[in-house]
């Protein structure tokens, strides 16, 4: 990666509805080279995809939870059956292997503390291996992001 597509990511990363026209202008560059990039870091699985941000509580998902987890068993087998157990549900945003004391640690975003009783009791609780789960409630974002500083 050069210096043209480290702008063409950070173009995107904020605004990925401008069209190639738009950040060819925004580079100095003309309009096919800027695509061909664009095409070649889809290709190279750099841009993995692209999305719209949404105001979660303005569509009723007012709750944030980070669920961290414990298994009763690491092995790979083990592992690989709780990810492939917890990727399932839309409610879990994001599913992180970590360090340290827990094994993995889920962001979940649902409507209010019943659905996330709900989920918890039908759903985590019931998946084979969990040895522990510590939930902690989002009282308030303080900064919200999801560019990466590239340089």
């Amino acid at each position: 990666m050069n210096k043209l597509d480290i702008e063409i990511l950070n173009i995107l990363q904020n605004d990925s509805s401008l069209v190639v026209k738009d950040i060819a202008e925004k580079i100095g560059l003309s309009k096919t080279p800027t695509y061909e990039r664009i095409k070649r870091m889809e290709h190279d699985g750099i841009i993995i995809k692209y999305a719209a941000l949404v105001n979660r509580e303005l569509v009723g998902l007012n709750l944030l939870v980070y669920c961290n987890i414990t298994l009763k068993e690491q092995s790979k087998k083990a592992l690989m059956n709780f990810e492939a157990a917890v990727t399932k549900f839309p409610e879990i945003l994001e599913v992180i292997s970590i360090s340290g004391v827990y094994d993995y640690m889920l962001k979940i975003a649902v409507k209010d503390i019943t659905s996330y009783n709900d989920l918890i009791v039908n759903v985590i609780a019931n998946i084979p291996n969990i040895g522990q789960y510590h939930s902690s409630f989002v009282l308030k974002e303080v900064k919200r992001e999801t560019a990466y500083n590239i340089e």
